[in-house]
């Protein structure tokens, strides 16, 4: 799928179709809602996103949230002159997860022209917060050379 054609109405079947190869798709992270400034999401835990220890790790906590964000904002901007690139990505961990799946809900907190600036809170299937992060991305004019 080309992901400049998409936008809030793409079916959720697609978008996570064209997600499903690479980190996205590592990680199980299976995009579960899209709207107006918001996307949901879930990560079944397993070894590929764990410590050794069988604890969800806080990096995968991070990438989940920043792959919410991407996405959200990537839905925002017309991505056929737009690129949207993660600059910051700020969590704090309250709590851990060591079976199930997370639940994550990314909303756009300030939605510039240059920048846009999202809060991520991941919880626990009994609704305990797992992280909240917050995520800026830059959207910048497409450039093909890079």
């Amino acid at each position: 799928m080309d992901l400049s054609l998409l936008n809030n109405s793409t079916p959720l079947e697609l978008i996570n179709q064209a997600t499903q190869n690479g980190l996205i798709g590592s990680l199980g992270i299976e995009i579960t809602k899209v709207g107006e400034g918001t996307v949901e999401g879930t990560m079944l835990l397993s070894e590929k996103n764990c410590r050794p220890d069988g604890i969800l790790h806080g990096g995968a906590n991070l990438a989940f949230a920043e792959s919410l964000a991407g996405l959200g904002s990537m839905l925002m901007v017309d991505m056929k002159n737009f690129d949207v690139l993660g600059i910051q990505v700020n969590g704090n961990h309250t709590s851990s997860l060591r079976q199930g799946k997370a639940y994550a809900v990314a909303n756009i907190l300030h939605p510039g022209n240059q920048t846009h600036i999202w809060n991520v809170d991941v919880r626990n299937e009994e609704g305990r917060l797992i992280s909240t992060i917050r995520v800026t991305n830059m959207i910048v004019k497409r450039n093909d050379k890079y």
